[in-house]
Parts: structure tokens; C-alpha cells; sequence
């Protein structure tokens, strides 16, 4: 395992960043963050950023994003392709990457699979992990094998929206079968984009409309009616859990993109949420036990609603949360004592221990 800096040889981190997704600024605040907490006493990091027009920049680009916060940044939606990504095959020198890249091809198991074609060690889930916990339905399917309570759901193919006779396009049918108060949502998304809260016919129509820009497998769910809690887990087969923090006084009727990022939101994270220790436990419990059924390794943000009669119902996990001043995730660990920069080390560290791991196991040649 690579352990340059005991032999007073900095680790030389690859840090990924940026994107094609619609996650992207979350993407470039997050690897700004990690670039200044990481210890550089261990680590000489090399950023490595994948521009709104999906091609890997030069050195020099990837380091100014980062070092200077007023460096332009473009709307990322209008996107050509990712495809000269495939020059970090030319980083031979990198000792391990940290991908922070959010949203579509860089959590849901693309960039993954391409940092084990390079055979390198890597921050965050392996490919299948990946894939899994970015389809939100394979997510809540999983979930409850693993005996943790979900929201009720259809999900509905991009061939049945086209289907004018399909009976999930009616509010009548779905509301029988769910109640009147839906969430519709894209199944591959992240950080609350293009969700909707639906109450009336129209309203449906409307979101499942807007949900299909992003994805062709959309969600409809009941609604949960309560507050999201939210706790972190660190580590592989060992992890640990964080406590639990609590959303609170958000804007409208659930915590939005803008509720999340906006500058002028009025959520507020409780860490730690006032809540029973039983209650406390049992989310911690269950968020452990959907990480390993979705055999996530490295880090992730699990998150459930507290329904008014207390009970705590999964809604999903994030595989690679933002590290952004105000995400939950590396907050939940510094209120445990672990600070942003312990945390990033320990990563990488779980990052190297799995990779060197995966080299003890047997493959057909061997």
C-alpha cells in the first residue's frame, strides 16, 4: 500500500472536480474546499477539472478555478461530451484520485469504472455501488430488502410517458394508489433537481413533464409528512456513523436545490437534531445498514424523513455528498471531532486500504 508520506514522500492526490451534470457549481465549491483543508504536509494535489464543456482542462486552468473564487464560471447545462477525460491515463504519477465530480458520470459509476481501467486507487464507492445509489429506485428496492421502512412508489419508463393511454399519467389513478400528496422526481439525479411537490392534477402533469428533462425513469412517491434528518458514515467494511443532524425552517414545502445552496435560504442545519436517542439510534442503525446493502464504501450522506408519528422512513443516499461550507457531511463529522482535514485524510486513506485490498483477491490468471 502506498504510504509515501512515512517515507517523507508526499501522497500525490489526483482531485477531480467540475462535470457535466447539473451539479456542477456544487462541484467546483466542493474541490475549492478540499484543495484548501487537505494536509499539505501528506499530500500534493494536482486538480484536474472537467469544464461545463466536458473536456479535462490544463493544469493551469484546473489550479486557478480553484485558487481564485471570482474565476469565471459558465452555465454547465449546454454540454458537448466527458470524452478526453480519458487522458488521466497520462497522470501516471497520481497515487490516488479523489473524484468530487456530483450528479451524472461522476457518481453514478462511470468515472469509477474508469479509474479502475487505470488501475488506480480512488475516494468513494466502487463502480456497482455507484451505479446502485444513484438510481433512487434500485436505492429504495435495496433499502428495503435490507428491512428499512420507504416511501410508497411507481416508477414510470420514458415509453409509458409517451404512452397517452398509460394509467400512471393520470393524478386519478396514481393519488388512488399513493394518496394526493406526491413528490415526483427524477430516478438518477441529485441534489434535489428537477423534483417537484404535486397536489393537484396539474400540478402532475407539470412535474412529470419537468422530472423527464432529467432522466427517462422518473419517480412518484407519497409524501412523508415531517422533517428530513440526515447522518454521515465514513469508512469500508468498518465505517462508522455520524450523529444526526435535522433540516429545518425550509423554504416552501421541502429542502429544494435553492433551499440547499441559495445564499438567502432560511434552512437551517440542527446538528445535533433535538430528537429522542432512540429516535437518534434508529436512524443511525438503518443508515448503516443501507450503506452496506448497497455495498458503499468510503463515504456517504444517508437520508430519511421523520414522519410526524416518529418513525423514520429511508429516502436516499448520497454516495459522494458536497463538501461545501454549509453540507451536512463534513459538519456531522466536525460536531464528532473529526475536523474537514482529519476527514479528508481518512478517505484517502480508505481509499488506498480498499484498493490494496482488492490486489489479495484471486482473478481467473491468477
Amino acid at each position: 500500500m502506498i504510504r509515501r508520506s512515512v517515507m517523507n514522500k508526499k501522497i500525490r492526490v489526483g482531485l477531480i472536480f467540475g462535470g457535466n451534470s447539473s451539479e456542477y457549481e456544487v462541484s467546483i465549491i466542493s474541490g475549492r474546499n478540499i484543495y484548501k483543508a487537505i494536509d499539505k504536509e501528506k499530500y500534493d494535489v494536482y486538480p484536474m477539472w472537467i469544464t461545463n464543456t466536458g473536456f479535462l482542462a490544463s493544469d493551469a486552468d484546473s489550479r486557478k478555478v480553484l485558487e481564485d473564487p471570482s474565476y469565471q464560471i459558465e452555465n454547465p447545462h449546454n454540454v458537448t461530451n466527458i470524452s478526453n477525460v480519458i487522458e488521466l491515463s497520462c497522470r501516471p504519477e497520481i497515487d490516488v484520485f479523489f473524484p468530487i465530480v456530483h450528479g451524472n458520470l461522476g457518481e453514478d459509476g462511470c468515472l469509477q469504472g474508469l479509474l479502475r481501467i487505470l488501475d488506480k486507487p480512488f475516494v468513494g464507492d466502487d463502480v456497482l455501488a455507484a451505479a446502485i445509489t444513484m438510481d433512487k429506485e434500485l436505492n429504495k428496492i435495496m433499502a428495503q430488502r435490507a428491512g428499512v421502512p420507504v416511501a410508497d412508489w411507481i416508477s414510470i419508463k420514458r415509453f409509458e410517458y409517451n404512452d397517452a393511454k398509460n394509467e400512471k399519467l393520470s393524478y386519478d389513478y396514481v393519488s388512488q394508489k399513493l394518496g394526493t400528496d406526491l413528490f415526483v422526481k427524477p430516478s438518477n439525479q441529485g441534489s434535489s433537481v428537477g423534483i417537484s411537490h404535486v397536489t393537484s392534477a396539474s400540478d402532475y402533469k407539470a412535474a412529470l413533464a419537468e422530472a423527464f428533462k432529467y432522466d427517462d425513469k422518473v419517480l412518484v412517491e407519497e409524501t412523508i409528512k415531517g422533517t428530513e434528518v440526515e447522518t454521515a458514515v465514513l469508512g469500508n467494511d468498518d465505517a462508522i456513523v455520524s450523529g444526526v443532524g435535522q433540516i429545518t425552517n425550509a423554504q416552501g414545502s421541502w429542502y429544494s436545490y435553492e433551499n440547499k445552496y441559495n445564499d438567502n435560504s432560511t434552512s437551517k442545519l440542527q446538528i445535533p437534531a433535538a430528537l429522542p436517542s432512540e429516535i437518534i439510534e434508529t436512524v443511525r442503525r438503518q443508515a448503516l445498514k443501507v450503506y452496506h446493502a448497497t455495498e458503499c464504501s468510503g463515504l456517504a450522506r444517508v437520508d430519511s424523513m421523520l414522519s410526524s408519528d416518529n418513525k423514520v422512513i429511508f429516502n436516499e443516499l448520497n454516495s459522494l455528498p458536497g463538501f461545501t461550507n454549509i453540507s451536512m457531511y463534513p459538519k456531522l463529522f466536525e460536531q464528532v471531532g473529526i475536523s474537514y482535514t482529519e476527514l479528508i485524510t481518512k478517505l484517502l486513506n480508505y481509499a488506498l486500504d480498499r484498493y490494496a485490498h482488492k490486489k489479495t483477491l484471486l482473478h481467473k490468471h491468477d
